[in-house]
């Protein structure tokens, strides 16, 4: 059995999901060793919190781990979601719409209903200024790093790079290791999932393109294809990159009003990639929502699509 991380902290905190873990208890890189034989399951779903969570590749960051009630069970590897702006994801109070998406109540909701399987979320934070930079695909690699590219994204975003690369170094060589080595989780990818929104959205697909044998599943919500300069460039690109429909799955979806109203001819597009790569109705899900608008509320009112596809 695995060494699982401050689990005595989540069995003194699980009578309240938002209570944060002492921090004083973990050292630099996170690593503390609690006896198997004192593992209890938790009552009720909890959250650990890590904040500024180091890197070699990226800027530190606050990552959040939310367990659901009765984690370990004996003799079962928990599924794992990935989801990027981490500070959206469970809490309101971090979430700077104001508005979270409640996977945690979500996942406990259709766990209760057996509609998806045991499954532990990974909220990994945003770099605010960095975001766009971190989650714009490096890719083709050749149009991101061209001088003109370089210039657009110095007006832009203040960088003239991307970190995409970086980021999901620092996702598959630093916290992926972090989790599989102190919780009880799958490291098959068929049960490693990866989610996000908007440019969140992106770099989920990029993930599961740059690193096939680890994620499994990608989730991708207003996927914001029309890009200057770079948007064209990746969806050209992409057809070459998408992993076998015999192995992962993938979740798309859009809204109709704000930003949303101009993506469906772009993600129809991107629909028909994947059909000719194999992927049919039960390896790619694609909706629409009449009337959603490119935010936090409305991503909030339709993950659960995309939970119970990805993670059945």
């Amino acid at each position: 059995m695995k060494h699982f991380l401050l689990l005595f902290l989540f069995l003194c905190v699980f009578s309240s999901c938002q209570n944060k873990a002492n921090n004083n208890n973990t050292s630099e890189d996170y690593s503390i060793t609690v006896s198997p034989d004192a593992i209890q399951p938790i009552a009720q779903d909890s959250i650990a919190y890590f904040d500024d969570f180091p890197s070699e590749y990226v800027d530190q960051r606050n990552v959040e781990v939310w367990l659901p009630k009765g984690y370990p069970q004996p003799n079962l590897d928990y599924k794992v979601l990935y989801i990027h702006d981490g500070q959206n994801v469970l809490n309101a109070k971090t979430s700077y719409t104001g508005i979270a998406w409640e996977v945690d109540e979500k996942l406990d909701s259709l766990l209760q209903k057996n509609a998806v399987e045991p499954t532990i979320v990974v909220a990994i934070w945003n770099n605010g200024k960095k975001r766009f930079n971190e989650y714009m695909p490096k890719f083709p690699a050749e149009v991101t790093e061209s001088a003109f590219a370089k210039a657009e994204l110095k007006q832009y975003s203040g960088f003239d790079r991307l970190y995409s690369d970086e980021y999901l170094k620092f996702l598959t060589q630093e916290l992926r290791p972090f989790i599989n080595d102190n919780f009880q989780v799958s490291e098959k990818a068929a049960d490693t999932a990866i989610m996000g929104a908007s440019m969140g959205a992106h770099i989920s697909l990029y993930a599961m393109m740059k690193y096939p044998d680890i994620f499994g599943r990608a989730g991708c919500f207003s996927t914001h294809w029309p890009i200057p300069e770079l948007g064209a460039p990746f969806m050209e690109a992409l057809p070459a990159a998408i992993p076998s429909a015999e192995t992962h799955k993938i979740y798309f979806d859009h809204g109709t009003k704000t930003l949303d109203k101009v993506y469906e001819p772009y993600q129809l597009e991107v629909n028909q990639m994947f059909a000719r790569k194999g992927y049919d109705s039960t390896r790619l899900m694609y909706r629409k929502f009449v009337g959603h608008e490119h935010s936090e509320k409305y991503w909030k009112q339709r993950v659960q699509h995309a939970l119970v596809f990805l993670l059945q």
